[in-house]
């Protein structure tokens, strides 16, 4: 076997952004892959995920995960070929998800390595809907939310790859689901393409009306993963015994101070008061890591059988992993968002 390799590409953290990341708080470097020593493998990245938890990672305010250093490679979800092997469990060609990062060759040890899922459409898939965003959505909702059959489940970001699960599960455990999504074209997808009972464009000038009339009987669950202006508008819909399960906050991701406005911090826990409401932050990994069987063996069927559908927005070329990463923060990704490395 020939040990002479590509030259590789990664990008690095150049600096913090202080609110929306730029182009310049990416440097893009050149580097030739080491080679693998015993009980390693060096990676060859296929498809790059990216997530709006990065935008997180690359600020060293205090959270759930280390920040990236600065000069240190993105961090980011990754499906990879074994490009070259001199570990016992992995074998040249293996297809395996991994946190890559964002580079195009990684080397690792084996640790958090995982074989893809048997007989995928497309290997992609392992990062979207049977990956991390789809077992986030089926363990908060199944965990957290509890669903009942009659209830109104409502959930953001709706024709994203958490939301769009999200309400295709609450639609087959018998729930009314309503999704709100940025504009016309994403909620009519969310209505038509993926069954949602109703979706409220959060671009509407009169959102919050829109959304009371399409949850005439309340909202029993409420999945977060966007916050501001939708929580806002939700929070006073909440019926008794309401759940929440909370994995994300895109909407002040970007945000460098205290939004503009009044102080609404006491409105959340006296509705959490009266409503007798539950509110439950999670992160899948950390929370439901031991459980990826589980995910497995209930979603793969249902993905199989059409029951549950999803949408990629796939980029093409790690180039430009660093615009598209920019243009999701902004809304303007319509599915899971990947980079299509090789």
């Amino acid at each position: 076997m020939s040990t002479e390799l590509p030259l590789a590409q990664r990008f690095v953290l150049a600096s913090r952004p202080s609110g929306a990341p730029a182009p310049e708080h990416f440097r893009l470097e050149r580097f030739t892959p080491p080679l693998p020593q015993a009980g390693q493998v060096l990676l060859e990245t296929l498809y790059l995920s990216l997530d709006p938890y990065m935008r997180g990672r690359m600020s060293d305010a205090p959270s759930y995960a280390p920040p990236v250093q600065v000069g240190e490679v993105m961090v980011g979800g990754t499906v990879s070929r074994v490009l070259q092997s001199q570990h016992p469990r992995f074998h040249e060609g293996d297809l395996v998800v991994s946190m890559g990062g964002w580079q195009t060759h990684s080397l690792s040890d084996g640790s958090g390595l995982a074989p893809l899922p048997p007989d995928l459409p497309s290997p992609s898939m392992a990062l979207g809907v049977l990956g991390m965003p789809g077992m986030t959505a089926y363990m908060g909702l199944t965990h957290i939310g509890q669903p009942k059959a009659g209830e109104t489940l409502v959930v953001a970001a709706a024709s994203g790859p958490v939301g769009s699960v999200v309400g295709q599960l609450a639609k087959l455990n018998g729930l009314k689901a309503v999704g709100v999504a940025g504009g016309p074209d994403k909620c009519r997808y969310v209505v038509q393409e993926l069954g949602f009972d109703a979706c409220v464009d959060h671009k509407s000038p009169h959102f919050a009306e829109e959304l009371a009339q399409a949850c005439d009987k309340g909202i029993d669950v409420y999945f977060e993963n966007v916050g501001g202006k939708v929580f806002d508008a939700v929070l006073g819909l909440l019926n008794p015994q309401a759940r929440i399960p909370l994995c994300g906050l895109v909407a002040g991701y970007n945000q460098g101070e205290l939004p503009p406005g009044p102080d609404r911090s006491g409105l959340l826990p006296r509705a959490l008061l009266t409503k007798r409401a539950k509110m439950q932050g999670f992160i899948v990994s950390d929370d439901f890591g031991d459980r990826q069987g589980e995910f497995v063996a209930a979603m793969a069927p249902l993905v199989r059988e059409g029951k549950v559908k999803f949408r990629e927005d796939v980029v093409q070329g790690f180039e430009q992993a660093p615009q598209a990463f920019i243009g999701l923060l902004e809304g303007k990704n319509f599915g899971k968002l990947l980079v299509k490395v090789v």
